[in-house]
């Protein structure tokens, strides 16, 4: 069956196996929806004139694939939205298109980038005109005709100067320049630059030097033949023919309408012919792919490590993921493009460029609740037993599973190896006990989240029974050690405090249940400008960890994991003193060697400058979590309990203890790129000289 075909049977759709059906994070609704008839057979567009009819019926038709999609595909309706947009013209008015039109998507893995190009071919009837290319180069064996995109696009259903889909897949591993910069060997797909200037690509003349070699051949003999050779006596005279490979090569690169069969029988002096021809219009046998519609779709590691570094995988919360990873933009993708390729190749991929953010919670939730009704859709479907699964199932789920960082593939496989053995065994148990089918078996977690445990009406009473569930990341999260879970609270606990003391705002995150690493961590937003004051207020928001195990503990139990705060504490204030010009030097001191490296290289006057600003936010760290301690013993007691604490969570404990904080911008979240000083306001007073 062709896997872009409309033509599947509804019953067939709905028992797809869920993992195979939402692969790249697509989830279809639990019941299919029909896909909108192609305005014509093979949605093609006339080269005529259109009429207000065609326009409207292919802005109806692109209106219903747009819906289609929203359907089909979770928490991507913006990027849908813009996808849809960048192909309006091509769709609607193609003869306007005189050049390649690229539609560049880039995500994280798992966020249904291919997929989405994938199902929006067969929606628009392109299916049938539809390539696609793996840009890693090796996906395709090693035939010359697979290692360049014309000789994909050659064995491919798109004619010459026709509408047509491709799709550039995984392209940040087409890399042109390495870390260092310096040149790449590349060796496959070097014709897709062409390709993206202007959809034109010449010959690739090695193709044809076979069919050469066998001319040269054919004179070469009839040159001997002639001279009467006394080496030709009583052998066959040459015959010069070409092969099947070798006349579909001619026929494609020359454009020739007469079949193999006749080509092959053609005498070198026809082919010879056609060379000639062709070496004399060179540019006239270019191949025009100037009506694709080219998708440049892959994952921009660059693009996305900073704001990766500020969370972990499995730990952070998907809303702050997702507000982190909304705010990447066309410039975010040049600067981790010119990682990866030249100037000249990043301006061929033009400014269409759409950006995947990671998903959100409510997102997450509804691809969990949408794969277990198609589970418990299929289990009904085959043997008649219709299970409901618990809320306090799904949010074990949505624990367990997701990894904000990593897309939607680890929650598929993980739903998968929790729920599918699990179902089928409690449908075994309730067809064996001969329960009553009309009735809904309700899921629930048994005490302890160890089982899932099944309940139903026998024809004797209730029943019940329980099967084993692997639910292993939310238990890691727990430290069961209390004096340890006690020394996280405290410490990250200060950490917060002191942040929010000083900055007016709660933490993005506070957490101590975390299962990436042996410690837990703050997350705090960014400064679009960061000030003198600033500065010094996060030297004492990175000590105030140290200093509430201090506090609570004593001097001589403090722990060792202050380690990266103190080098993260010593970097700050040696760029205070060394690069700011907030010390009493102005110089930038640094050391170097480097002759035109112009810095003052005499660093050991500032080392002591350094130590007295440690000592300094110190001591003012003792001083504030000092003043404020019912409000540390009332945050190290929260997070003892829920393991973290929200934005809103957080301005609401500390608002009992009578510190006042900015509340959380809508969707309790606190705005990124914080600007904290009035800066307007005293321009102002600057203009009045005040």
């Amino acid at each position: 069956m062709n896997p872009f075909s409309n033509d599947v049977p509804p019953q067939l759709r709905h028992t797809l196996h869920p993992t195979a059906a939402l692969a790249a994070g697509g989830v279809p609704t639990t019941a299919p929806h029909a896909a909108p008839a192609p305005v014509h057979a093979h949605g093609g567009a006339s080269t005529g004139a259109a009429s207000a009819a065609d326009l409207g019926a292919r802005q109806q038709a692109l209106a219903q694939a747009a819906a289609q999609l929203k359907a089909e595909l979770v928490g991507i309706d913006d990027v849908i939205d813009r996808v849809i947009d960048a192909v309006r013209a091509w769709y609607v008015l193609p003869q306007l298109i005189s050049r390649p039109v690229i539609v560049c998507l880039w995500g994280l893995t798992g966020t249904g980038k291919t997929q989405l190009t994938r199902r929006l071919a067969q929606l628009l009837g392109y299916y049938d005109r539809f390539v696609e290319v793996q840009m890693d180069g090796f996906s395709h064996g090693a035939s010359y005709r697979s290692s360049t995109i014309s000789g994909m696009l050659g064995d491919s259903g798109i004619t010459e100067g026709a509408p047509g889909i491709l799709v550039l897949d995984e392209f940040q591993r087409f890399r042109t320049m390495d870390r260092k910069g310096e040149d790449v060997k590349v060796e496959r797909y070097q014709d897709v630059w062409t390709l993206l200037s202007d959809g034109r690509l010449p010959p690739a003349l090695s193709a044809l030097s076979n069919i050469e070699r066998k001319l040269a051949d054919a004179h070469y003999e009839a040159e001997r033949a002639e001279d009467g050779d006394d080496d030709r006596a009583g052998k066959a005279p040459y015959r010069f023919q070409l092969d099947a490979w070798d006349a579909q090569e001619l026929k494609r690169m020359l454009k020739l309408q007469e079949p193999l069969a006749e080509i092959m029988q053609w005498p070198p002096a026809k082919v010879q012919a056609l060379f000639t021809r062709f070496q004399q219009s060179h540019h006239s046998w270019e191949t025009d792919y100037s009506k694709l519609l080219v998708f440049v779709c892959g994952n921009l590691d660059e693009m996305y490590h900073e704001t990766a570094q500020r969370v972990e995988d499995c730990d952070t919360d998907a809303d702050i993921f997702h507000r982190l990873t909304s705010k990447l933009s066309l410039i975010d993708v040049k600067k981790a493009l010119g990682e990866r390729f030249k100037p000249e190749q990043i301006a061929r991929l033009g400014n269409g460029h759409v950006i995947y953010p990671s998903f959100s919670k409510a997102t997450y939730e509804q691809l969990i609740r949408n794969l277990c009704a198609r589970y418990v859709d299929d289990i009904a479907a085959q043997c008649g037993v219709r299970f409901a699964i618990g809320q306090d199932v799904l949010d074990e789920l949505y624990a367990n599973a997701v990894f904000p960082a990593q897309g939607t593939r680890p929650l598929f496989s993980s739903v998968h190896a929790i729920m599918s053995a699990n179902l089928v065994n409690a449908a075994l148990w309730v067809l064996q006990e001969q329960l009553p089918l009309s009735q809904e078996f309700p899921i629930h977690l048994a005490p302890g989240k160890r089982h899932l445990l099944v309940r139903g009406q026998g024809p004797q009473g209730p029943c019940e029974t329980t099967f084993p569930v692997v639910l292993e990341l939310n238990r890691l999260k727990q430290r069961a050690n209390a004096d340890f879970r006690a020394l996280l609270a405290v410490h990250e606990a200060g950490h917060g405090l002191a942040y929010c003391v000083l900055f007016g705002h709660a933490p993005q995150e506070v957490k101590i249940n975390i299962a990436s690493f042996e410690g837990g961590y703050n997350s705090f937003s960014s400064l679009k400008a960061t000030t003198r004051q600033n500065v010094l207020d996060m030297m004492c928001v990175g000590l105030a960890g140290r200093v509430a195990e201090e506090l609570v503990f004593g001097e001589m139990a403090c722990t060792t994991g202050a380690e990266q705060d103190y080098k993260q504490v010593t970097a700050d204030a040696a760029r205070y003193i060394r690069n700011h010009g907030f010390g009493a030097r102005l110089a930038r001191t640094d050391v170097t060697v480097e002759m035109d490296n112009h810095v003052n290289t005499d660093v050991g006057p500032s080392n002591d400058a350094i130590e007295a600003l440690m000592q300094q936010q110190y001591r003012r760290a003792q001083e504030l979590l000092q003043t404020h301690r019912e409000a540390l013993g009332r945050t190290v007691d929260a997070l003892l309990r829920q393991g973290t604490i929200a934005p809103v969570e957080m301005v609401a404990l500390l608002a009992d203890c009578g510190i006042a904080l900015a509340p959380p911008a809508p969707g309790g979240l606190p705005d990124e790129g914080l600007v904290l000083e009035p800066f307007a306001a005293k321009l102002g007073a600057f203009r009045k000289g005040v």
